[in-house]
């Protein structure tokens, strides 16, 4: 998702590099704390290059990119997606626990632009309902890929007990849903941890990624301030479980080599009553992290990651 749009104002600006930088993230467990995983991140060029706008349509490419107009219930066809009615085991550590998956943007937002424009309250003020989200230069939109990793989270949850609810999946609904509705469908299911999955759009060399957490917010419809302690939480156990799973680096562009950022101008987070975190998967305009992110053998190490953070804090909440 690039940071022009309804949920994100433009990311800070890169600090200047001294050498290399020594980053630790935590990964937390019930009842104790893990090491640091340290990892060098890795270097890379600022801008703010590679946004995309509500009514753009994604750039042209490969054939593994689809046209704007080409939509699919399956981000990726070739590869087994978790695609199947939701439902948890029988049995299971989840039984009983409750997880809503939201998938960022929807591929049908391209063919509705005048309704993804208009704005909703979001507490703190008014945004668009949402955003067509970014691309891979090649073509492969970020809608497909959240899908994609969506399906299989929810298949790797789902085998855990969970009962899982994802905020649109395929043609349903046609677009959106808007920012608000998506932190409804979390608070009506009661969940007991809901995710927002992304991509990023800024600039080359630009790398890694982050998870954002809600900042205290209590202004209209928003009040942030029972989840901010148990959505650090749910954000700090998938963080530290999505860098050992994945390798990728944590941002090199944002959180000071945390992969943690707080936000308070971000309606999805700003209107939920549940535990819940964003994460950037990935700077999709940058040739390294695109080749994660188009792969589907790291895409499953993504939601492998997701789904061992959330697992952790369900066991340890």
């Amino acid at each position: 998702m690039s940071y022009l749009g309804p949920e994100f104002d433009p990311p800070q600006p890169r600090r200047p590099r001294r050498g290399p930088l020594t980053v630790a993230l935590a990964a937390l467990v019930p009842g104790a704390l893990l090491g640091w995983v340290v990892y060098e991140a890795v270097g890379g060029g600022t801008g703010d290059g590679g946004v995309r706008t509500a009514s753009a349509a994604p750039a042209s490419g490969t054939s593994a990119a689809p046209s704007p107009s080409a939509r699919s219930a399956s981000p990726s066809a070739a590869t087994d997606d978790g695609k199947r009615p939701s439902g948890g085991s029988a049995s299971g550590p989840l039984k009983g626990k409750v997880v809503v998956i939201d998938p960022g943007h929807n591929p049908g937002n391209f063919q509705h632009t005048a309704e993804i424009n208009r704005k909703v309250d979001i507490g703190t003020n008014r945004k668009e309902c949402d955003t067509t989200g970014t691309s891979t230069n090649d073509g492969y939109t970020e809608a497909r890929f959240t899908l994609d990793v969506a399906h299989r989270l929810r298949s790797l949850l789902e085998k855990q007990g969970a009962t899982v609810k994802l905020t649109h999946d395929g043609d349903s609904p046609a677009w959106g849903p808007c920012v608000d509705q998506r932190a409804r469908i979390g608070n009506g299911a009661h969940a007991d941890a809901a995710i927002s999955l992304h991509a990023d759009g800024s600039a080359q060399g630009n790398r890694g990624f982050h998870v954002i957490l809600p900042g205290s917010v209590h202004s209209g419809a928003a009040n942030t301030r029972r989840i901010v302690g148990p959505s650090h939480d749910l954000g700090v156990r998938v963080a530290g479980n999505y860098l050992r799973e994945t390798g990728e680096p944590p941002s090199n562009y944002l959180g000071n080599g945390t992969g943690l950022v707080t936000r308070t101008d971000l309606g999805g987070l700003n209107l939920s009553t549940v535990p819940k975190v964003f994460i950037e998967c990935g700077n999709m305009r940058d040739s390294k992290d695109a080749a994660l992110l188009t792969s589907g053998a790291w895409r499953q190490k993504a939601a492998q990651g997701i789904s061992e953070g959330i697992v952790s804090f369900l066991r340890g909440s």
